[in-house]
C-alpha cells in the first residue's frame, strides 16, 4: 500500500491546525478528510473508512474521547488507527483516550516534520497489524514468518535463536510502540525460568547485530521498541 491509497481522518475544531497539519500530510501524498467536530468526525469515517484517525480531544458538542467511543463501535473501523492531538498540560485526556480505545497520540504544537514521521510510524504499525493475520509480518526489508521461525532480511534468511526470534516478533508486532521491560519477560520467556532485564539487554544487542542497530530504540527505565 502506497501513500497515495491511505485515507488520513484529521478532526479538530480549529481552522488553523486542520490547514497546516492537512497540507503537510497531503504533500506527503496522503488523501487527507477533514472534520471540524466530532459528530462529522463520525459521519466521514463511516463513510471513507480511513486507515488512520488524528483526533483532537478537546472539541465543542462531542470531545474527542466520546467521538473515539463511538468510532470504535463501527466495525469496518476494527483496524483503524486512532492517534489523539493533545496539549502538553493535558495528561488527564491521554489517559482516557487509551481506555476510550485510541492507539497513540500526538502532543501539540508539533513540527511538521516531526509529525509525518510519527504518522509514517502509525501507519508502519496498522501494516503489521494487517499482516499479523497470516503470522507473516512485513516491514520494508525484513520478513518475518512466525509459523516457520524465519526471518528474511534483504531477500537473505537469518537464522536465529528461538529467543531471539520471539523478541523480535514481538517488538515488530507493533512497531512504534514501547514494550515495557516486565511485558517483554513475560511475554517472551513467561514462567520458563528466572531471568533478570540484563537478558533483555544481551539479547537486544544480538539482534542490532543481526537485523541493524538503528531498527531498535532504548527508552530509558521503560523498555524497547522497533522502529524500522
Amino acid at each position: 500500500m502506497n501513500e497515495n491509497d491511505i485515507k488520513i481522518l484529521l478532526v479538530d475544531d480549529e481552522p488553523d491546525i486542520l490547514e497546516i497539519v492537512g497540507f503537510n500530510l497531503s504533500n506527503e501524498g496522503y488523501q487527507v478528510i477533514k472534520a471540524e467536530n466530532g459528530i462529522e468526525a463520525v459521519k466521514k469515517a463511516k463513510k471513507h473508512k480511513p486507515h488512520l484517525i488524528i483526533l483532537d480531544v478537546m472539541m465543542p458538542e462531542m470531545d474527542g474521547v466520546e467521538t473515539c467511543e463511538k468510532i470504535r463501535e463501527i466495525p469496518d473501523l476494527t483496524n483503524t488507527i486512532i492517534a489523539f492531538l493533545t496539549a502538553r498540560n493535558e495528561d488527564y485526556s491521554q489517559v482516557a483516550g487509551f481506555e476510550a480505545g485510541a492507539d497513540d497520540y500526538i502532543t501539540k504544537p508539533i513540527k511538521p516534520k516531526v509529525l509525518v514521521s510519527k504518522v509514517k510510524a502509525l501507519l508502519r504499525r496498522l501494516g503489521a497489524e494487517v499482516n499479523k493475520a497470516s503470522d507473516i509480518t512485513k516491514l520494508g526489508d525484513l520478513v518475518i514468518n512466525r509459523d516457520e521461525y524465519k526471518i528474511v532480511l534483504n531477500k537473505k534468511e537469518i537464522i536465529l535463536p528461538r529467543k531471539e526470534f520471539e523478541l523480535l516478533a514481538l517488538l515488530t508486532s507493533q512497531p512504534g510502540k514501547v514494550f515495557k521491560r516486565e511485558d517483554i519477560l513475560d511475554k517472551v520467556w513467561g514462567s520458563e525460568v528466572v531471568v533478570g532485564g540484563r537478558t533483555i539487554d544481551v539479547h537486544i544487542r544480538k539482534l542490532r547485530e543481526k537485523i541493524g542497530d538503528k531498527c531498535f530504540k532504548t527508552v530509558k527505565g521503560v523498555g524497547y521498541k522497533f522502529v524500522g
